[in-house]
Formats: structure tokens, C-alpha cells, sequence
């Protein structure tokens, strides 16, 4: 199934989102109301949190007194954090016995406030975040809530600050419009995106790439959207992948590139990589058939010892390659060694960039990438293997060690006087 994770600030809009999205056929899972049910009159949370704050908390029916409850634990952090570690283990539990009956096909949207402030980011296929201006969303709390504009700043303090919400958004849904722009929005999403990636999701199939090559200017974003499919990733099997390296063209700053995210993920063979596959699928991530090794350069002629696995992502809004490789193999350390010696030495990101940018003109009419990919390959023997043998014995380049196993991000290989991540 493909599981979403929907969030946003206080009055951002969510709700709205949320009942148009069961509308066109998702499944909701409503942290709201589950958090609600899960302190009601002779549950076990109840009592917890009775216990916790005293019984000042109830009303005289004997239910939680919310806003009693509220002017409490907003304006006191202990407070707050001493309730959630209470009500979202709770919270959890119930939504996972909901997922679990759902049927294997369901688009799963999961509706959380606190998405980001608990850390729930890699357990989705996707974050959805709705997101209006701060003024916008306190005018809304005066208007629609009866706040004060104390009151209402006081609920957002409490919530993670706009940039992370943000930071953490595969999708930001912009509600500083109208219902309608919203609602059309939103719609868009579920017909380009969500409801295609659920399919390539239950079909095992990657997502369609048709189209010649198009380079993009850099991206600082690639670098943040990286780091989130590979936690992802290693959350997928995390007892057998090494590390996960941001590579490629999109990981040099500064560098043109398609806009694909390359990643590598090491493991300790080949074998490791085949059981894992399934679970590379289900989190969104299929074996791209037929792609069985790399090409072989002139230090390493043997064909075997560049074997890999490729996997593609699912979601048609996010194309990514995610190449398989054992640690130590000649194509693991390629990968990392030709990232950092461009990252280091301007005169040969000049020099591929221009290659890129000829080939690219070349190509521009094909329908797939694959002959922009091919016509690549003799400047990667040609130059780029010799240049980064020189390059690497004179900066006393290394490939990392992922002895105790680790997310790698950009920049993990070693070289003397530089910070490692």
C-alpha cells in the first residue's frame, strides 16, 4: 500500500485536505480522533493521564476537560512533553491495527499534526504538508476558533517552525488561497501523483521516464531530498544495508544534472542485495529488471566484479536511481571516488559538465536517456578513470569503512584536512 504522511501548522488547512483526499478514496487515519478515543471515559490513557496532571483535568462528567487540559500544557513544555509520551505511543498503536486491515492496494493517508515533531518523517512514502502564511493562520484562529491572537501564537509555538515543516515536505500544499485553489490542488496530486505511485507501488514497477536527456541547473535541494529517500531507504532493511550515499551528478555542487536523485546503498554481497529487494519494493523503491552491472574499466576488466543491482522509484514525481552495490567492489568505490574528485577539482567538474552539456544537445530528441547514458561511458574510462587515480593518490582519497554500518550522506569518503558526514 502507499502510505502518506499529512501534516501542517495550526489552521494551515489540513483538515480540508484530508476530507478531500477521503473523498476521492483514501483511506484517513486521523491522529485527532484517535488521540481523542484513546482518552476516553475507563480507557487506560485516561487514567495515565488523570494521573499525570490530576483529576482538576475532568469535567464533572468525568471526561477530559480539553481546553482545562490545553492551558496547561501549552504554556509549559515539561508539561506538553509529558502528555505526548502518554497519548502517541497510544496513538500509534491504534493506527497501525487501522493500516493493518486495510487492504493491500489502499492509497493510506495518515493525518498527523505532530508529524515532524516526532520524528515520523522516513516511516511514509510520501510527506504531504499543507502550508498558508503565519499571519494568514493566526487571522484564522481569531476568526474561525474565537483565539486570541496570544492564544493562537501560543498553539503554533508549540509546533515545529514553518522551515522544518517544510524541510521535511516531499509535497507542500500552498492555502494561502482560496478553497477552490486548494481543493484543485489537491485533486492534481491525487491524479498525477498519488494514485499512479500507488499502482507502480502494488505493480512493482518503476515509475515512467520517457524523454531525452534535460539538464537542470544545480540544485540545493537535491542534497535535502537525498537525505530523506535515504533514510527511507535504510529504514527498508536496516540490519542489512551498510550505508546510503547521496551520488551522481545532483551530489557535486554546482554541477548540471537530469534531475534524478542517485543514490547508493552498500551492502556485504549480492545475495544481501536479492533478499532485500521486496522491501527496497514495498518502500517504494522496485528492481529495475535487467540491469545487472556496471561497465567495466580498464583497472578492473573482469565484468563480474562490477555486478550490481539498480532500483527505481515508484513515485512518477521524484525520479531517483538507487544502485546496489557491495562495499568494496569496484563500482561502490567509482561511484563515491568520481563524486568527490569533481566536488574537489574545478578543471574536472568544467571538463564533465561540458561533456554533459555537448552529449546532452546530442541526445536531446531521443525518447529514454539510456544513449545520452551510453555516450557518457568513454569519457568515464577515458578521463574520469585516470583522473581520479591521480587525484586520489595525491589527496590520499579513501573509501569509507562502514564497519559498524551507517546513513552515509555526500562527502563520506575520506581525504586528509576535510569534516567527515
Amino acid at each position: 500500500m502507499l502510505k502518506i504522511g499529512l501534516t501542517g501548522g495550526i489552521a494551515s488547512g489540513k483538515s480540508m485536505v484530508a476530507a478531500r483526499l477521503r473523498e476521492l478514496g483514501a483511506l484517513l487515519v486521523d491522529a485527532d480522533a484517535i488521540a481523542r478515543d484513546v482518552v476516553e471515559p475507563g480507557t487506560p490513557g485516561l487514567a495515565a493521564v488523570v494521573r499525570a496532571f490530576g483529576p482538576e483535568i475532568l469535567d464533572a462528567g468525568g471526561r477530559l476537560d480539553r481546553p482545562r487540559l490545553g492551558a496547561v500544557v501549552f504554556g509549559d513544555p515539561a508539561a506538553r512533553e509529558e502528555l505526548n509520551g502518554i497519548v502517541h505511543p497510544l496513538v500509534r498503536e491504534q493506527a497501525a491495527a487501522v493500516i493493518a486491515a486495510a487492504p493491500g492496494d489502499a492509497v493510506v493517508v495518515q493525518d498527523i499534526p505532530l508529524l515532524v515533531e516526532t520524528g515520523q518523517e522516513s516511516s511514509f512514502h510520501l510527506v504531504v504538508v499543507v502550508d498558508a502564511p503565519e499571519g494568514t493562520r493566526v487571522q484564522r484562529m481569531l476568526e474561525d476558533r474565537g483565539m486570541t491572537e496570544d492564544q493562537a501564537r501560543s498553539r503554533m509555538t508549540a509546533q515545529a517552525p514553518r522551515d522544518v515543516r517544510l524541510a521535511a515536505a516531499d509535497v507542500v500544499l500552498d492555502n494561502a488561497g482560496t478553497p477552490e485553489e486548494l481543493r484543485d490542488a489537491v485533486d492534481r496530486l491525487w491524479e498525477e501523483r498519488l494514485r499512479p505511485f500507488a499502482q507502480n507501488i502494488e505493480q512493482a514497477r518503476v515509475a515512467d521516464r520517457s524523454g531525452g536527456p534535460v539538464l537542470a541547473k544545480h540544485d540545493a535541494g537535491w542534497r535535502r531530498q537525498a537525505a530523506r529517500l535515504s533514510a527511507r531507504l535504510k529504514l527498508a532493511a536496516p540490519d542489512d544495508i551498510l550505508a546510503v550515499d547521496h551520488i551522481g551528478s545532483t551530489a557535486v555542487p554546482g554541477l548540471d544534472a537530469k534531475n534524478v536523485i542517485d543514490l547508493q546503498l552498500a551492502v556485504r554481497d549480492l545475495d544481501t542485495a536479492d533478499r532485500i529487494a521486496p522491501l527496497l519494493a514495498q518502500a517504494g523503491f522496485p528492481v529495475w529488471p535487467g540491469i545487472l552491472l556496471d561497465s567495466p574499466k580498464p583497472g578492473r576488466p573482469d565484468p563480474a566484479a562490477w555486478s550490481k543491482r539498480l532500483h527505481g522509484n515508484a513515485d512518477p514525481g521524484r525520479p531517483v536511481n538507487v544502485h546496489v552495490r557491495v562495499a568494496g567492489s569496484p563500482g561502490w568505490s567509482f561511484a563515491l571516488c568520481f563524486r568527490d574528485w569533481l566536488t574537489a577539482e574545478p578543471e574536472a567538474l568544467a571538463a564533465y559538465l561540458a561533456e554533459k552539456r555537448r552529449l546532452a544537445a546530442l541526445h536531446a530528441a531521443d525518447v529514454t536517456t539510456s544513449g545520452y547514458a551510453a555516450a557518457k561511458e568513454p569519457w568515464f574510462t577515458e578521463v574520469a578513470d585516470p583522473g581520479m587515480e591521480r587525484w586520489a593518490k595525491i589527496s590520499g582519497w579513501q573509501p569509507p569503512s562502514y564497519e559498524s554500518g551507517s546513513a552515509a550522506g555526500a562527502g563520506s569518503g575520506t581525504r586528509p584536512g576535510t569534516a567527515q558526514s
